[in-house]
Parts: C-alpha cells; sequence; structure tokens
C-alpha cells in the first residue's frame, strides 16, 4: 500500500503526490479488474487442429455409406502465413464430410454469454456447399451416426448454392429449428475468414465475420421463439355493409356522346400499295395500322369522396391462449452442450476449417481472433505474390507463344519465296 504523504509539505508538491497516489490506485484496481475478468472467463473448447487431432474427432462413419462420404486432410492449404499452422480440409467433391468432436468441458448457458467462432477457407471456387458449424448437446448425441438428422442447439456460418449465400443462425427451441429471419451475408474469396457468434443472457444476439459486425438485434425479433401475443379474434369478421373505399364513381357524371365510336388504331396516312404487290398471290392489301392519337381509352368516370366511407377495418384482437412467455430464449444449452461437428455436402470440395472456439467471453474471442489475423494478413501476401508471379507466368507465356507463331509465319513466307 502506498501511505498519503504529509500533509505539511508545501502545497504544489502535496498535489503532486496527491495525483500520483490517485493513478497508482487506479491502476491498481483495473488490474485486478482485469486479473477477475479473466479468472471468469472460462473455454469450453479451442481447437487449432495440431497434429493430434485425430485423436479428439471422430469420423460418423454409421451416417452415411462409405462410398458417400468424403475424407478430411491436415494441411495449411495452398496460401498460408505459417505452413505448420493447419486445419482441416474436405478433399472429396460431391460428398458429405462429417466430423465431431466433443467440448473440453461441457457448455451450461444459463446466466452465460455464448461465442462460437471458427475460421474458414474456401480455397475451391465454390459453387454448392455448407460450411456451418453445429453445438450439440451432450445427451443423445451418437458421435458414429452424427448427422443432418442428429438434433443440435446452434447451427451456424456460411453456406452457398448457386447466387444463394447467407450465414446460418439456427436454434433448436422446444424440438423445432428456428431459422433466423434476416439471414446475415457470407464472406467470398479464396482466404481465410472468421466467423462469430454472440448470444447474451439478454436475449440480444451479434454475427461478426472478421470481427466486424454484420448484424445484430435481438432474439425475439429475429427468431419466431414465441407465439404471438396477440391473434385476431376468429369471432369477429368485417360486417357485410361495411364501407372500405374512401373513393366512388359520380353519379353525375356521363360518358360524351361518341366516345365509343373513336377507333384504338386507324390506316397509317400516306400508306401505297408496294410495287411488287400482287392481288392474285397475296390478296387484297391493306393500309399498315398505327395507334389513334384520338384515342382515349375505356371510359371511366370521375371518382369523388365517398359520403359512407368507414375507414379500414381492422381485426379486433384478442390474448393468444397459445403464448408461453419465456424470459430465456437466448438458454439453448441449459441442459448442456458437449459436442461441436460438421456435418457438410459439397459439390465442390476444398474447404478448410481451424481455430474453433466455444467460450463465455467475447473478450477472449477478440484475443483469439488477434492471433488469426496476423496469420491472416501473411497468408494475404502469399497469395497476393503468389497470383502475381502467376500473372507475370502467363503474360510471359503468352508473348513467347505469339513470337512463336511469328516465327513460323516468316518461315512459312521465305519458304513461299523460294518456291
Amino acid at each position: 500500500s502506498l501511505s498519503l504523504p504529509n500533509a505539511n509539505l508545501p502545497p504544489p508538491l502535496f498535489f503532486i503526490f496527491q495525483l500520483f497516489h490517485f493513478h497508482t490506485t487506479m491502476m491498481k484496481a483495473t488490474v485486478l479488474a482485469g486479473l477477475a475478468a479473466s479468472a471468469a472467463a472460462t473455454t469450453y473448447l479451442h481447437e487449432e487442429f495440431d497434429d493430434s487431432w485425430q485423436d479428439r474427432w471422430t469420423v460418423p462413419t454409421e451416417w452415411k455409406d462409405a462410398a458417400e462420404l468424403g475424407t478430411f486432410t491436415h494441411t495449411a492449404g495452398k496460401y498460408y502465413g505459417d505452413a505448420d499452422n493447419k486445419g482441416v480440409q474436405t478433399t472429396t467433391d460431391a460428398r458429405f464430410h462429417g466430423l465431431i468432436a466433443p467440448l473440453a468441458k461441457e457448455f451450461k448457458s444459463t446466466d452465460k454469454t455464448l461465442v462460437l467462432q471458427y475460421s474458414v477457407k474456401n480455397e475451391q471456387d465454390l459453387g454448392c456447399g455448407g460450411a456451418y458449424i453445429k453445438l450439440l448437446p451432450t445427451e443423445g448425441t451418437d458421435v458414429k451416426s452424427f448427422g443432418g438428422d442428429t438434433p443440435y442447439a446452434v447451427m451456424f456460418g456460411p453456406d452457398k448454392c448457386g447466387y444463394n449465400s447467407r450465414t446460418h443462425v439456427i436454434f433448436t427451441y422446444n424440438g423445432e429449428n428456428l431459422l433466423i429471419k434476416r439471414e446475415p451475408r457470407m464472406e467470398t474469396g479464396g482466404l481465410t475468414n472468421t466467423y462469430t457468434l454472440i448470444v447474451k443472457p439478454d436475449n440480444t444476439y451479434e454475427v461478426r465475420i472478421n470481427n466486424e459486425e454484420v448484424q445484430s438485434g435481438s432474439l425475439y425479433e429475429d427468431w419466431d421463439f414465441l407465439e404471438p401475443k396477440e391473434i385476431k379474434d376468429p369471432e369477429q369478421s368485417k360486417p357485410s355493409d361495411w364501407v372500405d373505399n374512401a373513393l366512388m364513381d359520380d353519379p353525375e357524371d356521363t360518358k360524351p356522346e361518341g366516345w365509343d365510336d373513336i377507333p384504338e388504331t386507324i390506316p397509317e396516312e400516306g400508306a401505297e400499295v408496294p410495287e411488287d404487290w400482287d392481288e392474285e398471290e397475296d390478296g387484297e392489301w391493306e393500309p399498315p395500322m398505327v395507334p389513334n392519337p384520338e384515342y382515349k381509352g375505356e371510359w371511366k368516370p370521375r371518382q369523388i369522396e365517398n359520403p359512407d366511407y368507414k375507414g379500414e377495418w381492422e381485426h379486433p384482437l384478442i390474448p393468444n391462449p397459445d403464448f408461453v412467455d419465456d424470459k430465456a430464449v437466448y438458454d439453448v444449452c441449459a441442459n448442456g452442450c458437449g459436442y461441436v461437428g460438421f456435418e457438410l455436402w459439397q459439390v465442390e470440395a476444398g474447404t478448410i476449417f481451424d481455430n474453433i472456439l466455444v467460450t463465455d467471453s467475447i473478450e477472449e474471442a477478440e484475443a483469439a481472433y488477434a492471433k488469426i489475423a496476423e496469420n491472416a494478413d501473411a497468408e494475404k501476401k502469399q497469395y497476393d505474390e503468389q497470383k502475381e508471379a502467376e500473372r507475370v507466368a502467363a503474360e510471359e507465356a503468352a508473348a513467347a507463344a505469339a513470337e512463336a507463331d511469328e516465327e513460323g509465319d516468316w518461315e512459312e513466307e521465305e519458304d513461299k519465296e523460294e518456291l
């Protein structure tokens, strides 16, 4: 501890000592608060796919026949910041790919923030395929048969087929899979992108791509967790004499005389019979028809305000007997989640998955992303260098081919001259 100096010191010195004491105390409090927050955060899974990854991950061999299942390879990919920083990559086109692993510690979401984060790199030109991850309950999950029909708590991540691309955010609630109403975008390109889902105990959520928010909001508003509080009264209907037309025909307005006698089209003025027209072969010649500038269309009476107009009829609402309030729709892992997994169909394989994190700390996810971003920057540099090298090589090859063609043309011309 730091004791205050003698108050009998000259005022300037005493003031300086006070400032120093306040600053030191605040720094100490900040450090202690940070340590407390770190101690409170829990990591339930942090998978970076080292060389022992197969000890933790299982291929669900009972999900599909062997001929339908693709395989995964352990690789850093074509472009990387660190050759030893590897993920797992789908390898077989037009196949299902499945992997599942247990969390290091079971996650129960009651009163906790859920943060699910992982990185995706689509090195292939993806036309149709999923790249999403699932968080699954501890109870009832069979790793050998894990697949598309296995119940899950959360499904999150990118999915693309043709022009339809999105980031899925799906929750299982009372046995139903609830799709998000506003689908976040997905990131494209052949480099690493990190997807983060944050679900908070105040029933709000946030989706980030590369640690930048792409969408956030209320769980109640963006999913149909609950039935509506009110419904239309089935005993009520619009009265038969209800007038909801604001305007009406003017009974005093009459159609002008001769209105219907004006034709819609008339013969083109000045049109002449073509010189080569033969009535015996071509029949009687008729001039082409053109729009009549005098034609005014179908006559309709003038509209006036309807004195019997009562406004738009609104169906009376009553309390919905099926409405059940729930203050904790965020609590998707209330009974415990114990696995993460991928069950995917990809027409074009080549997606690399890495850096899977399940935690209750946003700060931990941000720190993990900072490490991913450093590697991604180096990956981007290598990508740009290789693309530039490929461009230069292509230009040189094209120039060499053009030169060879030119030499061939010259030799051919020379041969002709000799003949």
